[in-house]
């Protein structure tokens, strides 16, 4: 996140900016951790406007950046099988809709088509929206920061911050591992770490970090038979009809299954999320990338493999993918997510320390939302219009009284 603020200020002509990052590589925290999964479908409004300019700028980002990056848009299908998820799912598709996104209602079979080897067993409905997909961390942190250099901005790397100077109510100072500098401007983008540098300046964020785990699964290739890649056909936004059945898509029989065998896996980069359970998969390489979040994770900062929970894990992978019943765990990782109370971020200013900029507590969705959120506060900083309504994300909105679960995100996996 911290990236994209330097490369969108250095854009705008700022170029004064010292980008401080613990580790001795950009990336490896949260980012260099997650899924790389980018999605239009949000149930708030504010994060499905952040997905519509992130999403636009990824499919840009060689042109516009100057870097290239792995960005694979095979699409999201989430799997629902409650009417309560159905009634939910549809208010948001409506509203996603309104917002310009191509989202489409398929009913089981038309998920079972889109997804190979998925079992549809107990799916009344998904949605599917063929421009999400899953973009390369790496390759997009390094590509902001590799412009923000060139443009002028410095990045110190294995540099720590130890403190935070505020005198008469603005910030003054950043003290570090390797001494200060003097600022009048700090941007708290430390992700799971939000709270901590919050509290060197005075001020209260209220992130906490929960670990998620991944699990990489690899198959015999005697006996995995992948799809090749469908197609889906183009579907009104009128309706709530299952729409986008796929195509025959080459190399496939009338059926739309591959001419050499029985499909196991998708061969796509499709991301599958099991809405009840937030079980989800895609393809990875020759193997797949699956997880799910545990109801019972507190918060903490480590981030060892608890394989305990692999078991639960895969009790609902094997019902929902049974081809994962004879892969095997090549490898697995744990990362953070940084959690606000409401599954909403946190950006703009700070309440309480002049100079003091927050951008923390996405989610679990901080790294698709990046290329947003940071033009966001770079403008906020230098004093333009953000052309976005911030109410959503203040910092003081946890002061006033709660107004419910609806006022955030439901959509967190």
């Amino acid at each position: 996140m911290g990236a994209s603020v330097a490369y969108h200020l250095a854009r705008l002509g700022v170029t004064d900016v010292v980008l401080v990052e613990r580790e001795k590589m950009l990336g490896t925290g949260s980012t260099g951790r997650n899924a790389g999964g980018v999605r239009h479908q949000f149930s708030h409004e504010a994060n499905i406007r952040l997905s519509i300019e992130s999403i636009g700028l990824l499919e840009h980002f060689a042109a516009d950046v100057g870097h290239p990056i792995d960005f694979h848009q095979d699409g999201y299908l989430f799997l629902l099988s409650t009417p309560a998820s159905v009634e939910t799912f549809t208010r948001n598709v409506a509203l996603q809709r309104g917002l310009g996104v191509d989202v489409r209602w398929l009913d089981a079979h038309d998920a079972a088509q889109l997804a190979p080897g998925l079992n549809a067993d107990g799916i009344v409905a998904a949605t599917f929206c063929p421009r999400d997909g899953i973009a390369d961390p790496n390759g997009v942190t390094m590509g902001f920061a590799k412009t923000a250099q060139a443009l002028g901005v410095s990045v110190e790397r294995d540099v720590e911050v130890t403190g935070i100077n505020v005198a008469a109510g603005r910030v003054t100072a950043v003290e570090t591992t390797r001494g200060t500098i003097e600022t009048r401007i700090v941007v708290n983008a430390a992700g799971p770490h939000a709270r901590l540098i919050g509290r060197m300046a005075g001020v209260d964020v209220p992130v906490d970090p929960i670990r998620r785990h991944i699990f990489i699964a690899t198959f015999d290739s005697s006996t995995l038979r992948p799809f090749d890649q469908l197609r889906v056909a183009p579907s009104p936004v009128e309706g709530r009809e299952p729409q986008g059945r796929p195509e025959p898509g080459r190399g496939t029989t009338g059926s739309g299954q591959a001419s050499v065998g029985p499909a196991r896996i998708p061969s796509s980069h499709i991301m599958v999320i099991d809405f009840e359970t937030t079980f989800y998969f895609h393809r990875e390489g020759a193997g797949l990338l699956f997880g799910m979040g545990d109801p019972y994770e507190t918060p903490t900062f480590d981030t060892t493999v608890q394989w305990d929970f692999l078991p639960q894990v895969i009790d609902v992978a094997v019902t929902r993918l049974p081809a994962l019943a004879d892969a095997s765990i090549s490898h697995a990782w744990a990362g953070l997510y940084e959690m606000t109370p409401d599954a909403n971020p946190i950006i703009g200013a700070a309440d309480g320390v002049e100079g003091f900029y927050l951008i923390n507590g996405f989610s679990g969705h901080g790294f698709q939302h990046s290329p947003a959120a940071g033009r966001i506060l770079a403008d906020v900083i230098t004093g333009r219009d953000p052309r976005f309504d911030l109410a959503p994300f203040a910092h003081g909105r946890f002061a006033a009284p709660p107004t419910g679960a609806a006022s955030g995100e439901r959509y967190v996996v």
